[in-house]
């Protein structure tokens, strides 16, 4: 495919820096940065492994925190309905 791009000066001195390294033909190197560009970016992202500390929340003043209706009663008082 041709096309035309538009460089950054920055993007372009390093494809020159590149190209003279490689010995390589202008085109040559935008074709390999470009491939592992998108190589790079179309990798799913790599997330570590999340961790919570635990915390000593204190004692429970509830019985039973499985029992709702309780739990209510007791925050709200018995017209919680």
């Amino acid at each position: 495919m041709r096309t035309t791009l538009t460089l950054d000066d920055d993007v372009a001195a390093m494809l020159e820096q590149v190209r003279k390294k490689q010995k390589i033909s202008l085109k040559a190197a935008i074709n390999t940065a470009l491939w592992q560009g998108l190589v790079s970016m179309n990798k799913p992202a790599k997330r570590g492994r999340f961790r919570t500390e635990g915390v000593d929340a204190g004692r429970c003043y509830l019985p039973n925190l499985d029992d709702i209706g309780e739990v209510l009663a007791w925050a709200e008082g018995e017209d919680y309905r």
